[in-house]
Protein backbone atom coordinates (compact mmCIF):
# COMPACT_ATOMS: atom_id res chain seq x y z
CA UNK A 1 0.00 0.00 0.00
CA UNK A 2 1.39 3.41 -0.92
CA UNK A 3 2.33 5.81 1.86
CA UNK A 4 -0.28 8.32 0.65
CA UNK A 5 -3.07 5.72 0.61
CA UNK A 6 -2.04 4.38 4.04
CA UNK A 7 -2.08 7.91 5.53
CA UNK A 8 -5.43 8.85 3.99
CA UNK A 9 -6.97 5.51 5.01
CA UNK A 10 -5.85 6.00 8.61
CA UNK A 11 -7.24 9.55 8.79
CA UNK A 12 -10.54 8.42 7.30
CA UNK A 13 -10.84 5.40 9.60
CA UNK A 14 -9.83 7.20 12.80
CA UNK A 15 -11.28 10.70 12.24
CA UNK A 16 -13.52 11.24 9.22
CA UNK A 17 -15.80 8.20 9.52
CA UNK A 18 -16.38 8.40 13.32
CA UNK A 19 -17.16 12.13 13.05
CA UNK A 20 -19.28 11.59 9.92
CA UNK A 21 -21.43 9.03 11.71
CA UNK A 22 -22.37 11.72 14.24
CA UNK A 23 -23.01 14.54 11.75
CA UNK A 24 -25.65 14.93 9.06
CA UNK A 25 -23.18 14.27 6.23
CA UNK A 26 -23.74 11.91 3.32
CA UNK A 27 -22.95 8.33 4.31
CA UNK A 28 -22.69 5.12 2.32
CA UNK A 29 -23.69 1.91 4.07
CA UNK A 30 -22.41 -1.37 2.66
CA UNK A 31 -22.46 -4.91 4.03
CA UNK A 32 -19.04 -6.06 5.21
CA UNK A 33 -17.78 -8.78 2.89
CA UNK A 34 -16.18 -10.70 5.78
CA UNK A 35 -18.26 -9.72 8.81
CA UNK A 36 -21.70 -9.40 7.19
CA UNK A 37 -22.18 -6.31 9.39
CA UNK A 38 -23.29 -2.86 8.22
CA UNK A 39 -20.31 -0.62 7.43
CA UNK A 40 -20.75 3.14 7.13
CA UNK A 41 -18.41 5.49 5.32
CA UNK A 42 -18.64 9.27 4.87
CA UNK A 43 -18.80 10.06 1.15
CA UNK A 44 -19.45 13.00 -1.11
CA UNK A 45 -21.63 12.95 -4.15
CA UNK A 46 -24.84 14.15 -5.70
CA UNK A 47 -28.22 12.77 -6.73
CA UNK A 48 -28.95 13.19 -10.44
CA UNK A 49 -32.14 11.75 -11.95
CA UNK A 50 -32.70 9.20 -9.17
CA UNK A 51 -29.08 8.07 -9.09
CA UNK A 52 -26.41 8.92 -6.53
CA UNK A 53 -23.02 9.60 -8.15
CA UNK A 54 -19.70 9.60 -6.31
CA UNK A 55 -16.00 9.00 -6.90
CA UNK A 56 -13.93 6.70 -4.68
CA UNK A 57 -10.49 8.09 -3.82
CA UNK A 58 -8.76 4.72 -3.84
CA UNK A 59 -10.91 2.70 -6.20
CA UNK A 60 -10.74 -1.05 -5.69
CA UNK A 61 -8.35 -0.52 -2.77
CA UNK A 62 -11.21 0.99 -0.71
CA UNK A 63 -12.91 -1.39 1.69
CA UNK A 64 -16.35 -0.08 0.75
CA UNK A 65 -15.63 -0.74 -2.93
CA UNK A 66 -14.61 -4.31 -2.09
CA UNK A 67 -17.83 -4.63 -0.09
CA UNK A 68 -19.82 -3.41 -3.12
CA UNK A 69 -18.08 -6.00 -5.30
CA UNK A 70 -19.26 -8.70 -2.88
CA UNK A 71 -22.79 -7.26 -2.43
CA UNK A 72 -23.96 -4.23 -4.44
CA UNK A 73 -27.05 -3.63 -2.25
CA UNK A 74 -26.30 -0.41 -0.34
CA UNK A 75 -27.97 2.43 1.51
CA UNK A 76 -27.07 6.12 1.19
CA UNK A 77 -27.89 8.76 3.82
CA UNK A 78 -28.73 11.93 1.91
CA UNK A 79 -29.95 15.00 3.81
CA UNK A 80 -30.56 12.83 6.88
CA UNK A 81 -32.72 10.29 5.01
CA UNK A 82 -31.60 6.73 4.29
CA UNK A 83 -32.31 5.45 0.77
CA UNK A 84 -31.67 1.92 -0.48
CA UNK A 85 -30.17 1.20 -3.85
CA UNK A 86 -27.83 -0.87 -5.98
CA UNK A 87 -24.25 0.29 -6.50
CA UNK A 88 -22.41 -0.03 -9.81
CA UNK A 89 -18.66 0.40 -10.25
CA UNK A 90 -17.91 2.28 -13.47
CA UNK A 91 -14.22 1.84 -14.38
CA UNK A 92 -14.85 3.16 -17.92
CA UNK A 93 -16.26 6.48 -16.66
CA UNK A 94 -13.83 9.43 -16.45
CA UNK A 95 -13.65 10.13 -12.69
CA UNK A 96 -11.92 13.50 -13.07
CA UNK A 97 -14.63 14.70 -15.42
CA UNK A 98 -17.28 13.28 -13.10
CA UNK A 99 -15.82 15.23 -10.16
CA UNK A 100 -16.57 18.40 -12.12
CA UNK A 101 -20.29 17.67 -11.67
CA UNK A 102 -20.10 16.81 -7.97
CA UNK A 103 -19.83 19.05 -4.88
CA UNK A 104 -16.73 21.23 -5.22
CA UNK A 105 -15.19 20.86 -1.76
CA UNK A 106 -15.47 17.08 -1.72
CA UNK A 107 -14.22 16.88 -5.31
CA UNK A 108 -11.16 18.96 -4.43
CA UNK A 109 -10.35 16.65 -1.50
CA UNK A 110 -10.80 13.55 -3.67
CA UNK A 111 -8.47 15.00 -6.31
CA UNK A 112 -5.87 15.89 -3.66
CA UNK A 113 -6.00 12.70 -1.60
CA UNK A 114 -6.97 10.14 -4.23
CA UNK A 115 -4.58 7.61 -5.69
CA UNK A 116 -6.82 5.42 -7.88
CA UNK A 117 -10.10 7.20 -8.68
CA UNK A 118 -13.20 5.16 -9.52
CA UNK A 119 -16.71 6.39 -10.37
CA UNK A 120 -19.61 4.75 -8.53
CA UNK A 121 -23.29 5.09 -9.39
CA UNK A 122 -26.02 4.02 -6.99
CA UNK A 123 -29.40 3.42 -8.60
CA UNK A 124 -31.71 4.52 -5.79
CA UNK A 125 -34.91 2.60 -5.12
CA UNK A 126 -38.11 4.59 -5.52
Amino acid sequence: MSLKRRFVHSVQRLVVNPVGRQLPVTMLETTGRKSGQARRTAVGGRVVDGQFWMVSEHGEHSDYVRNIQADPAVRVRINGQWRSGTAHLLPDDDPLRRLGNLPRLNSAVVRLMGSDLLTIRVDLDR
